[in-house]
């Protein structure tokens, strides 16, 4: 993500002299929009593949429940033709038992790990929503101030035919202060983002500590 911040910094202060020609027809909104398309691909993969895990869990859940009713079943069995005196009964269902418990022993253990995996990509989804909602904000941001930028360049064009060629350094002063100013809101968004994920994080972890020295 932090690359993609980048990414969009660099198309916007690229090339402030093509920003500022109206002939231009390179659009950084544009290309901003095409990376957003792509953050929003790439978030739609993840939400599928969080459903296909939860179903995955599920699916060791139902299995493991199944092999621990028949492995009990096998071991009430096992005694009924134990007391019978039914040797070949009893052997078998006693193979039987070992079987179910050591196939409920693996899929337990299967069913706890895709259970912790879930949880993990349940919070990367998460986190991924967010940085998405929030790219989407500043990109509405960069459209507002763009469109400020372009209706000043033609108002001013009309306005100051004669000076606007004689004040074109002030106008890339101006524009090199405001993207210095956005370079710098992007970069605190980043940051601020980070530590509230990593602070997130961190609460989970002292509730599951608190929790299992509770019990």
């Amino acid at each position: 993500m932090k690359n993609l911040f980048n990414r969009i910094v660099n198309v916007i202060t690229a090339d402030i002299h093509e920003v500022l020609d109206q002939k231009e027809q390179k659009n950084p909104i544009a290309t901003l929009n095409q990376y957003l398309r792509e953050c929003e691909q790439e978030t739609e993969k993840v939400r599928k593949l969080v459903e296909r895990q939860h179903l995955l869990k599920e699916e060791f859940s139902r299995e493991y429940l199944y092999a621990r009713d028949l492995a009990e079943k096998r071991k009430r069995q096992a005694a009924i033709a134990k007391e019978a005196g039914e040797s070949e009964l009893h052997e078998f269902a006693v193979q039987e038992y070992g079987m179910f418990e050591e196939r409920s022993f693996r899929l337990k253990d299967a069913m706890q790990k895709a259970a912790a995996q879930l949880t993990e990509l349940e919070r990367k989804y998460e986190e991924m929503r967010h940085k998405l909602k929030d790219m989407n904000i500043k990109r509405m941001e960069l459209m507002g101030r763009e469109n400020t930028v372009r209706a000043h360049y033609r108002m001013n064009q009309v306005l100051e035919p004669a000076s606007y060629a004689n004040q074109s350094f002030s106008r890339f002063s101006e524009m090199e202060n405001y993207l210095e100013r956005l370079e710098h809101k992007v970069n605190s968004a980043f940051y601020r983002n980070t530590i509230d994920a990593r602070i997130h994080q961190l609460e989970k972890e002292q509730k599951h500590k608190e929790t299992h020295s509770i019990s």
